[in-house]
């Protein structure tokens, strides 16, 4: 044999240790080179000839994965195996779903032989001089032989890979049907329409979901990633959930737009009975997995598909939670279908999580940031840009501010129960007043922001239009609630700034005068999604004003 022969050969040995498998067993911790010897500790060591029991059951590759995740889930959970595993043992197609992270086992089915271990091979000890691939391993290995075993690797490689491919692509399906993701017949509510007959939010008249970019958003990591990563939303759920288990053990609970299924999965962590988590967007999809993957299918099940459609496996519910907020509370209009599951699915005395909202604003009053986003255009190296205001004065600029920009107290102009509210609420108008601050030296704008409450019980008559968020919740552990405004911590809702015209900011004010006027909300015409505030507003001694403005 040539040098270059001998390097190969380290080469190719080198390579098969980095390739080495890890199979673990079955019954316990031990750790094997290949399935053979694994199979055969489990045969000596627990008694159980797996060979012959796939062999009995006649199982294909897709069986025999169900059988080994079968053995390792009841392994797992400290369940005896049956005294015999029949067919009936490995008909749910859970058991595709791999118990084991990347279970060796199951990447070398191919290798297993095609009779039970010790049939023809004869006792495990008459192999133990045996190669791969049936030769003798004491004697020496040419290159040739060696190539020739490379070339039959490699296919068996290509055929296991092709195998695995379908098993993987066999998961993903079956996991699909399990939860209805592919199931378009029998998903229909009995009625589509919304509360009072009204149709649905998002869909015309025709039955054509006109928002289906809204549901296509939701379908991708960053905006579940940004909402995640915002503690003051994620926490006041958790902290609510975790501080009130009383509240969710042995109890069925609605998750309503589930997303990334962070919420179903805190309440079932909590103690509840039944989770059932519904969105419309493909993101259900991976909440299927992150639920799964996390223990609790059992406990959680996801329901893909508008709330307004999907027929529930229930004919009531004790909780309905959702995170269903938008920029100024109301943008994106997903309370109507959170309504609409309360009205038709919560049982009487059943309790809504968050259950109340308040909406606060204040007058701005900053020259400052006037100065660094507004006037900056009108002269940028000596040219007058003006036109890079267009729509300045128009769209809702979704912005956070220190407090030091209020030029006025803040009011709450509307108050949320979320137990009572009717859909038809949610398009008003209200009074607003506030008293301009000392400092105040000119009225820029109006910030807007609002307050979450978490209550225990349907009627906490302990939260009025009037408390904040920070003041109500200092009242006890249990008690939970959140701003987004100024005064505390920056949430990912921030606030809505409205910049008032140039004509308007020039009307001068001072401080300790009056301000009031109204505030209305709408849907326009062609954003069913969006919001259309109005703001009027008359300043003490001087005449009335208002603007309207979009938030989309």
């Amino acid at each position: 044999m040539s040098d270059n022969d001998d390097e190969w050969l380290e080469d190719n040995e080198d390579d098969e240790e980095e390739e080495s498998l890890s199979v673990v067993s079955l019954f316990d911790d031990q750790v094997f080179p290949d399935a053979a010897s694994m199979l055969s500790y489990c045969k000596e060591k627990h008694n159980f000839d797996f060979l012959a029991v796939r062999d009995r059951l006649r199982l294909d590759f897709h069986g025999t994965v169900k059988l080994i995740n079968f053995i390792r889930q009841r392994v797992r959970q400290g369940e005896p195996l049956p005294k015999e595993i029949s067919a009936s043992d490995l008909e749910d197609d859970l058991y595709l779903k791999p118990v084991l992270e990347d279970d060796a086992l199951i990447m070398c089915l191919d290798d297993l032989p095609e009779v039970p271990v010790g049939q023809e091979e004869g006792p495990a000890g008459d192999q133990a001089g045996t190669g791969a691939d049936g030769s003798n391993s004491g004697a020496p290995v040419s290159a040739e032989e060696l190539m020739r075993r490379n070339v039959e690797l490699q296919t068996e490689l290509e055929n296991l890979s092709k195998q695995f491919n379908s098993y993987r692509l066999a998961v993903q399906q079956t996991l699909d049907k399990r939860w209805g993701a592919d199931d378009d017949e029998g998903t229909k509510a009995e009625a589509s329409a919304g509360p009072s007959g009204t149709p649905a939010t998002g869909q015309s008249d025709s039955g054509k979901d006109d928002s289906a970019y809204y549901w296509e958003s939701y379908a991708h990591n960053d905006i579940h990633e940004i909402m995640l990563k915002d503690r003051v939303r994620t926490d006041a759920y958790r902290d609510f959930i975790y501080a009130n288990k009383n509240l969710f053990v042995g109890k069925v609970v609605l998750d309503v737009g589930c997303g990334t299924g962070i919420l179903s999965m805190f309440c079932a962590k909590a103690g509840a009975k039944q989770v059932i988590a519904v969105d419309n967007s493909d993101i259900i999809n991976r909440a299927r997995v992150n639920i799964f993957n996390n223990g609790l299918s059992d406990q959680i099940t996801c329901l893909k598909g508008r709330m307004e459609d999907v027929v529930l496996p229930v004919k009531e519910v004790d909780i309905i939670v959702s995170e269903w907020m938008g920029y100024c509370l109301l943008y994106e209009a997903m309370l109507p279908s959170v309504i609409w599951a309360r009205d038709r699915y919560l049982r009487s005395g059943g309790l809504m999580v968050p259950s109340h909202a308040s909406i606060w604003v204040a007058p701005v009053s900053d020259p400052d940031f006037i100065a660094d986003n507004v006037a900056f255009w009108r002269d940028v190296y000596g040219f007058d840009m003006k036109a890079m205001q267009e729509g300045m004065y128009r769209d809702v600029r979704i912005q956070t501010l220190p407090a030091r920009s209020l030029g006025g107290s803040a009011y709450p102009f509307r108050f949320l129960d979320l137990h009572k509210v009717k859909v038809e609420d949610l398009v008003f108008n209200a009074e607003w007043q506030s008293k301009m601050l000392a400092e105040a030296e000119e009225l820029d704008g109006f910030l807007l922001w609002f307050d979450m409450f978490f209550a225990t019980e349907p009627e906490d008559r302990s939260i009025i239009p009037e408390v904040t968020a920070k003041d109500w919740a200092v009242g006890g552990r249990e008690r939970v609630a959140f701003t987004t405004g100024p005064y505390g911590e920056e949430t990912h809702w921030k606030q809505g700034l409205f910049i008032l015209e140039d004509q308007f900011r020039d009307v001068p004010c001072k401080g300790g005068q009056d301000v009031r006027g109204r505030i209305s909300f709408a849907i326009p015409s062609d954003h069913a999604r969006g919001l259309e505030i109005s703001i009027s507003w008359e300043i003490e001694g001087q005449e009335e004003h208002s603007q309207k403005w979009l938030v989309h």
